[in-house]
Order: structure tokens, then C-alpha cells, then sequence
């Protein structure tokens, strides 16, 4: 009789782990418990009868690397290479963003002209950031802030303002908070091995063969391409959408299925639920770490401990559409630093980059234009208060003050919707490449046949996640459980 694992949690990340699974040669059996009722987690889409369709979480893929390919891999295995919208790198979308600061829209510096000349919002030449860059001796902690790491390094200017912004739009977090470490590894390595974050990006250690993966279908066309990034024709719910019809003849899926206790007698899992008890061999967690730490038992208290730890930010989501507006300027959007607006993420010009779901014009001749405002983030509770009462019409009061402001579309959209999305996005605060050491080393000590996998712990993108499953998947079938 084939071993059971159970997958809890019905995200991209649960639901990449039921796929590889199953198609294993000996596929164990699969029981996925989904808390809600609907899979796909913080992948969520509308699409309205026009045919426009908002996005209330990831709303583009990258395609670069080995986790990228792989994911492009399981889009093509899934049938749905055919609805693959690309965005290409010399697409405006791929080159343009800005930063709001001072009332005003900045572009980000690209090309020659800002190392010599100081380009607004910097106030002083990129030159000597690089110069810094290249003269500062290597760090030799073990860790440091993002902020902490760019102000040593490249000089408080960039710290505050592009350091600030980018962990801001990319992980919702505080840079003083966040480590780079574990937010930005490849800049942390960067500097470990070659003393300098410039030279080290420069010269990587090798530049990588490509994988049989890289060189096949869609992996192949995003390099052929050169695609900076790509979404789904029906939006990127489609993917968890096409994954549980591919695994729902083949395993058993539980919806309205919360984990309320897990224990492990005699070498196998019970999980209780609020109207059953499940056993298995394997329990792979899919759900946010201080989900998982609720449903421990007394004696994993010091693994409940580590991954209390880990916290997570919430964020607004607010899709907003316009009728033949025009923006002032072309990219993917603008982030807003904390010193301007603390309570503001950022702006995403969604239209830019993906026309295709903007869906037919309401009036002919007057195109729409969407948007999606994101607040909160680390601040959401000194700007909104509590995130599970905060009102709608606030929040959205809030956006469309900000789009008028920022952009000059003072109209009354056509469509908006408001999604207050609770702890989305993990923090991978200070110490937090020691917090995962310690869980794996709780984990093998105690051998206890469970697998970690998702946002809380090695990455926060759609491709971390569903990288994470497939190692994972990987040592399960590896093992004798």
C-alpha cells in the first residue's frame, strides 16, 4: 500500500507539491486540506464581463533562472503555453519605473548620465556610490539589514530612497528591518565573494550551462525572446486553476478543511479537523509559518517557537479602472519611499504592461486604463489600524487620492475593488537565515517526517515557492517515509 502524504495548504506552493507528487512513478496517496474555500491562495484574479481582468495579488512572473524555467515548464505541461502573455525586455513595462518623491515622478537612473550628473530625486553624481561600491572592504557579519547593507556600501542616499522602495515593492517590509541575507542573496554573496556588490554582479563565479530546461519550449522562448516577465491570458489564477484540475482525478482535495492539531504517534501523522482526524505518513506544511506553529503539538514547542518568528505584512490591493485616461508617464508603475508617504507602497500601471486584459472599451474610442494601489505593508496598522476592520471605502478613498495626486486621474474610475490581503508577505527579518537552520536542525534531530515549503522561509515570488515544493517533493520520494 502506497504511503500517504497530506499536503496542508491549498496555495501555488501546496498545490505545485500535490502535482509533483503525483507525477512521480509511484505516486504516494495525496490528500490536499485547504482552510478556505478556494484554492490558490494569494493568487487571485477578476475578470468582469468586458473581459478586463484585476489582479489581487502577483500579477507577473519573471523568467530568469533555474526556478524560472522550471515554472515555465510546469505552464507548459499544465496546456497552457497557448495563453502566455509576454512582456519583452525592451518593452516600457521592462525599462521604466519611478520613484514619487517631493510631490513629483523621478525615473529611476539607467544608462551613463546619472554617474556623472546628478539626476533627480539624487542630489549628487552615481559616481561615487559606484566608487564607494569598489573601495569598501567586504562586511563580516554574519547578517545586516538591507538598509544597514546599502548605506555601507553605496552611501545613505540609495539606502533611503532606492533601497527604501524596492524592499517596500517587494516584500511590503521596512529596509531597516529586513535582512539581506535573506531578501537580497544574490547582492549578500555578491559582496562575500568578490568584495564589491558591482563587480561581484558582474563577475559571477560561472555563467551556467543551460539546463534542459532552459533549452526546451517556453523556457527557450523567454531566452530567445528575452522576456523580462509574463501573466496568463485569463490572469495568473489560471495556474492554480489548471493545476487542480490536473491533480483532482488523482488525489483527494478538502476544501473548508482548517488544521486545527497536528501529533505524530508511532511514526505516523493525525490531523485534526474540525469535523475528522486524517492520518499520514508525511505532512507537508503549505500554510504560513504562524499558521503551522498554532497546530503544533506541546513537545515541538521550540520548532512553534521559530516559526512565531516569522511574521508577515498585510497589504491593500486596489484595482482601479479609468475610461480614456492617460497616464503622464509609460512604465510598470512608480514606488513611493517611506520618508514621502509611509502608508503608500506604490502604483502598478498594469495597462502597460498587459493590454491584453484590459478587455473591450465600455465607449468606443476612450480606452481603459488600470491601476492597482498598494498600501500598508509594514505600516498598515499606524495608517489603517487593524487590518481585519479596517473599511473598504477608507482604503479606497486613500488610492484615489493618491492616483489624482500622483498621476492627475481625478475621475471616477469604472470599476474598483478593494482586497485587504492579512499577512501576505513573510518578513525575513534579522537572523532569519539562522531561524531556518535551527527548524532543519529541530526537524532532523526529532525525525520528524514534515516538510516546510512556501513564502515563510526561502523566498517570497510565485517561482520560489513552487521551487520549494519540487525540492521538497524531491527528498520525500528520496526517503523511505
Amino acid at each position: 500500500m502506497p504511503p500517504t502524504v497530506a499536503v496542508v495548504g491549498g496555495g501555488i506552493s501546496g498545490l505545485a507539491a500535490c502535482f509533483h507528487l503525483l507525477r512521480a512513478p509511484r505516486p504516494p496517496k495525496v490528500v490536499l486540506l485547504e482552510a478556505s474555500g478556494r484554492f490558490g491562495g494569494w493568487l487571485q484574479s477578476t475578470r468582469t464581463p468586458e473581459g478586463a481582468v484585476f489582479e489581487h495579488g502577483p500579477r507577473g512572473v519573471r523568467p530568469a533562472g533555474p526556478a524560472g524555467a522550471q515554472t515555465l515548464l510546469m505552464v507548459s505541461e499544465l496546456g497552457l503555453a497557448g495563453d502566455v502573455l509576454a512582456v519583452p525586455k525592451g518593452h516600457p513595462a521592462s525599462q521604466n519605473r519611478f520613484l514619487y518623491l517631493g510631490g513629483a515622478l523621478h525615473p529611476l537612473p539607467s544608462g551613463l548620465r546619472p554617474l556623472f550628473r546628478a539626476v533627480p530625486p539624487f542630489s549628487r553624481p552615481l559616481l561615487g556610490a559606484v566608487l564607494r561600491d569598489l573601495l569598501t572592504p567586504a562586511g563580516t557579519g554574519p547578517d545586516e539589514s538591507a538598509h544597514a547593507f546599502a548605506r555601507r556600501r553605496f552611501g545613505p542616499e540609495v539606502a533611503e530612497l532606492a533601497v527604501d522602495s524596492l524592499c517596500r515593492g517587494v516584500f511590503a517590509g521596512d529596509s531597516r528591518a529586513l535582512s539581506v541575507r535573506s531578501c537580497f542573496p544574490a547582492l549578500f554573496q555578491a559582496e562575500r565573494r568578490r568584495g564589491s556588490v558591482l563587480l561581484g554582479l558582474a563577475l559571477p563565479l560561472s555563467h551556467g550551462v543551460p539546463t534542459g530546461e532552459d533549452q526546451a519550449g517556453l523556457a527557450r522562448r523567454a531566452r530567445a525572446e528575452r522576456w523580462s516577465q509574463w501573466s496568463l491570458r485569463g490572469g495568473m489564477e489560471s495556474l492554480p486553476r489548471a493545476l487542480v484540475a490536473f491533480v483532482s482525478p488523482r488525489c483527494e482535495l478538502r476544501c473548508h478543511a482548517p488544521l486545527a492539531h497536528l501529533c505524530h504517534r508511532r511514526g505516523r501523522w493525525q490531523l485534526s479537523l474540525p469535523d475528522a482526524t486524517i492520518s499520514a505518513d508525511h505532512v507537508v506544511s503549505a500554510i504560513p509559518a504562524a499558521a503551522l506553529a498554532r497546530a503544533l503539538p506541546a513537545e515541538a514547542e521550540p520548532l512553534a517557537r521559530e516559526l512565531r518568528a516569522i511574521p508577515a505584512a498585510s497589504v491593500a490591493v486596489v484595482n482601479l479602472q479609468y475610461e480614456g485616461a492617460a497616464l503622464p508617464v509609460t512604465g510598470f508603475g512608480h514606488l513611493v519611499p517611506s520618508s514621502e508617504d509611509p502608508a503608500l507602497l506604490g502604483i502598478v500601471y498594469d495597462s502597460v504592461a498587459f493590454p491584453e486584459h484590459d478587455g473591450t472599451p465600455a465607449t468606443p474610442g476612450r480606452p481603459p486604463l488600470r491601476l492597482t494601489v498598494m498600501l500598508g505593508g509594514a505600516w498598515f496598522q499606524q495608517s489603517f489600524g487593524d487590518p481585519a476592520t479596517v473599511a473598504p471605502e477608507l482604503l479606497l478613498r486613500r488610492a484615489r487620492a493618491a492616483v489624482s495626486d500622483h498621476l492627475g486621474l481625478a475621475g471616477t474610475p469604472t470599476h474598483a475593488i478593494v482586497r485587504v490581503q492579512q499577512d501576505c508577505i513573510p518578513q525575513y527579518t534579522l537572523g532569519h537565515w539562522e531561524r531556518l537552520e535551527r527548524i532543519q536542525r529541530f526537524l532532523k534531530e526529532q525525525q520528524l517526517p514534515l516538510s516546510l515549503i512556501g513564502a515563510s522561509y526561502s523566498g517570497v515570488s510565485v517561482n520560489d515557492c513552487i521551487a520549494s515544493a519540487e525540492a521538497a517533493v524531491g527528498r520525500i520520494l528520496g526517503s523511505p517515509h
